[in-house]
């Protein structure tokens, strides 16, 4: 049977007890109310596997979205959690699963991870009433969605909107930016966390001449994944704005002019004979 979930139990280090007390869940495919295969995930499964045990809780999440109902009920599962929840998003969390996110008491994303956010959308068919019924229903689950992210980012309502209306993609630093995540997720093999070996006693005498210049950055900050002079640098991409942008510089800018036969290029000579209309005014002029 496929399953889009996956737990991990790891096993306790060294003799601390409560080293293996995290429990860690690999959860990667659609949100959905139900499943036909058992690949997607779905409120009832996530809630029993969920509640199945007790104590901080990892979640690797990796989703390209779906059923905003379905993803609201597992937002509300993992805030009503008693453990610390950690989500680290690994691949892609976009849509109804960027709202799953937002549930975690921290938020971790890998360097080549993104983020998107966008507006709800669904199919309606009827007649003017039930569209605009569709329409209303659409702005209802807008605001709630609003309400997950205003209150993980603190960024305003409006600021938000546009960003949802603009369907953005962010990448880890501009998600730890605006505030969709905490941090980002870096293992202990990362060369910005490495401890850079002693030097040989031989080389204390060399260093000691040497002035560190005003814009390399000290070793401490190197290693840093975020440093502060970096703040802001994240990758945004805002699709409807691309799309915009792309129509105002195609209706900005002339059709080409065709290409004409070199005999044309050159000024025409004057015509020959005299215009009919010439002729008639002459004979009109006339004495009878």
């Amino acid at each position: 049977m496929r399953r889009f979930w996956n737990w991990l139990t790891p096993e306790p280090r060294n003799t601390d007890p409560d080293a293996g007390s995290v429990r860690v869940l690999r959860i990667s495919g659609t949100i959905a109310e139900e499943s036909w295969f058992d690949d997607d995930i779905t409120p009832a499964i996530f809630a029993n596997e969920l509640n199945a045990g007790s104590g901080p809780v990892t979640i690797w999440l990796n989703s390209p979205g779906g059923d905003v109902v379905a993803a609201a009920q597992i937002y509300n599962m993992l805030i009503d959690y008693p453990g610390t929840v950690t989500v680290n998003i690994d691949g892609i969390a976009a849509s109804a699963a960027s709202v799953i996110a937002m549930a975690a008491t921290k938020v971790a994303m890998s360097p080549v991870s993104m983020l998107m956010i966008h507006n709800p959308a669904t199919m309606a068919v009827g007649d003017k009433d039930e569209l605009a019924r569709a329409m209303n229903m659409l702005d209802s689950v807008k605001e709630s969605i609003l309400n997950a992210y205003q209150e993980k980012t603190n960024l305003s309502r409006a600021k938000l909107s546009k960003l949802m209306d603009a369907e953005t993609w962010m990448d880890a630093r501009a998600a730890i930016d605006m505030g969709f995540a905490d941090e980002l997720l870096t293992g202990e093999r990362n060369p910005m966390f490495a401890v850079s070996p002693e030097k040989p006693n031989d080389d204390l005498d060399d260093d000691e001449d040497k002035v560190d210049s005003p814009d390399e950055p000290d070793d401490d900050e190197k290693r840093l994944p975020f440093p502060p002079k970096n703040a802001g640098l994240g990758t945004v991409f805002s699709r409807r704005a691309a799309e915009q942008k792309l129509v105002a510089h195609l209706t900005a800018t002339s059709p080409p002019k065709p290409m004409r036969p070199p005999h044309l290029t050159t000024t025409p000579a004057a015509p020959l004979g005299r215009r009919v209309c010439d002729l008639y005014a002459e004979l009109a002029n006339q004495p009878h």
